[in-house]
């Protein structure tokens, strides 16, 4: 539920010394780790969204690195969390690109809410999947929701918001993030014209009310 940017692939970037390869690829993977510690508050206090059980998305499955879009009217949720993370995808997925595998994201967790006139996306390349619910007097319901997304946007309002904490001491979604990383949490939240671009996401429950799912030349709109 939810969306935003894009990957890409090359295949004649690889370097001659498969050693000297190597170590730029962990180089770049250390610049990513560390930028998660640094999830700025403007980015993380647009956001919405949900995780399930213990932990990040990334840590739960492998990604397939292709994003999707979910945009809404409304979202009202009670129990929320939002930390940096990073997504990982399975070894020499081919949809990697220069990230080398490895897509930083905030996690948005959500434990008890509701989704007025949800629209999902997804680019299959030329040809989007489009899933929409919760568009007539009964929303979408979820719980335990969770969501990875690296653009989010829309017009929020925090209950009872504490901003800067370490994610590994939150309570108030029922989730503990990674030691040491900043978040913020808040009793709810209520985001308006919400737009977002997600790699992934996890629910204990998920009611979709009104489904529909079909192929369209054009995604969700913001």
């Amino acid at each position: 539920m939810a969306s935003s940017p894009d990957v890409t692939s090359s295949a004649g970037n690889i370097p001659e010394n498969p050693e000297s390869g190597s170590t730029d690829r962990r180089g770049r993977v250390r610049l990513r780790r560390a930028a998660v510690m640094a999830v700025p508050a403007t980015f993380v206090a647009a956001g919405l969204a949900v995780l399930t059980a213990q932990g990040a998305l990334g840590v739960q499955f492998a990604i397939s690195g292709m994003p999707f879009v979910v945009t809404a009217d409304r979202l009202d949720g009670t129990g929320f969390e939002q930390f940096g993370s990073l997504d990982s995808m399975i070894e020499n997925s081919p949809n990697q690109g220069d990230t080398g595998g490895q897509v930083l994201v905030v996690t948005s967790v959500v434990q008890d809410g509701t989704i007025t006139n949800m629209c999902q996306s997804v680019d299959l390349g030329g040809i989007q999947l489009i899933l929409t619910a919760g568009g007539g007097s009964k929303p979408v319901s979820v719980s335990n929701l969770a969501i990875d997304s690296d653009v989010i946007t829309g017009d929020a309002e925090f209950n009872n918001i504490e901003i800067g904490g370490d994610a590994s001491t939150f309570a108030k979604g029922g989730v503990k993030g990674p030691e040491g990383v900043y978040g913020q949490q808040a009793d709810k939240v209520v985001i308006k014209k919400l737009y977002q671009h997600n790699y992934a996401a996890t629910a204990a429950v998920f009611k979709l009310p009104g489904l529909h799912m079909s192929f369209s030349s054009e995604g969700c709109k913001q």
